[in-house]
């Protein structure tokens, strides 16, 4: 079978849907020159009509995709640094989220949203790699941080054809991810749908985006000792509470590895979550960044405020003697 790379699966997402739906429109800044990667290719194919750069201006085209998205249309937005969403958070989740809802459904407002690189890149220091899904989540914006190249081009393909807006972070450390694929079986992934990446007896470990790479190479490592089960919620909000249940029902203890400040977090969200209504054999734990980080410059520095698999590791262990 080829390999796909995550970043091509996105790319490729992208390309399917103008092709399939004339109302879809992709719109930022530097997309035409495909800065990122992201739009590769479709500025040739489909025109400047449909592929549009847009001013250095977040909030003016932002709710300009929000207008477009009330007259027909299905606008993708593509930020390429992940903080920029602090500057357009009340256009999304203030503005865009609340048309439908205060209209009794009678306003769609479907627009989506791709944070291209969301998380740490080596070195973009502190007001470039902020991982902001949990903020989403929180205030009810359909919130998907895919891991696999499979999943990037599935779940890409439900928030556009999805009638809500919906933000999708693709993390900085997965989008080199490469798997094989075979192209006749790429399809839709449901919004609120999780997944078992690996089945296991001993513990469960919840692991956001590029983190399940880690979490199934700690599960490897410690398989002659624990038996690990990696599980990924794909979407966090909606979030597959039904299907981490039976999966923590089985093995009754919980580890959360997730790449975002430890205060407020889905970490924390994901373990009372799980409390409320599993006894589990042992305190849960999770692996964050530290509260209120800001990554520095430094690369040495940078992996050192990040989650990584000696933590995981050693979490899991901690739970084990629980």
């Amino acid at each position: 079978m080829p390999r796909l790379s995550y970043l091509k699966a996105l790319n490729r997402a992208l390309g399917d849907e103008l092709a399939r739906d004339p109302s879809v429109v992709v719109l930022g800044e530097d997309i035409r020159v495909a800065a990122s990667n992201l739009t590769a290719g479709l500025l040739k194919k489909y025109g400047p009509e449909r592929i549009i750069d847009t001013p250095l201006a977040e909030q003016g085209f932002t709710n300009f995709a929000t207008g477009a998205a009330l007259a027909g249309l299905r606008p993708v937005i593509e930020f390429q640094i992940p903080s920029l969403l602090f500057l357009v958070f009340e256009q999304i989740a203030n503005q865009a989220h609340k048309f439908s809802l205060m209209t009794g459904g009678q306003a769609r407002v479907p627009v989506t949203y791709v944070v291209t690189g969301s998380g740490s890149r080596s070195g973009w220091a502190g007001q470039h790699s902020d991982h902001p899904y949990g903020l989403f989540a929180h205030v009810g914006v359909k919130t998907l941080v895919p891991a696999t190249p499979a999943d990037a081009y599935g779940l890409l393909l439900s928030a556009v054809r999805d009638d809500d807006p919906v933000v999708l972070f693709a993390p900085a450390g997965a989008l080199g991810v490469r798997a094989d694929v075979d192209p006749t079986e790429l399809a839709p992934v449901p919004i609120g749908t999780g997944t078992v990446r690996r089945p296991g007896d001993d513990v469960t470990v919840v692991a956001v985006g590029h983190l399940v790479h880690d979490a199934l190479a700690a599960a490897e490592e410690l398989a002659d000792q624990v038996s690990v089960e990696v599980f990924d919620p794909r979407s966090l909000y909606p979030f597959d509470i039904d299907g981490l249940l039976a999966s923590v029902g089985r093995t009754g203890r919980l580890v959360v590895v997730d790449d975002s400040n430890r205060s407020c977090g889905i970490g924390a969200e994901v373990i009372a979550s799980v409390v409320e209504r599993v006894p589990l054999a042992a305190p849960p734990r999770r692996v964050t960044r530290p509260d209120g980080a800001v990554l520095p410059y430094a690369a040495a520095l940078d992996r050192a405020v990040q989650p990584g698999r000696e933590q995981l590791t050693a979490a899991i262990q901690l739970v084990m003697k629980g």
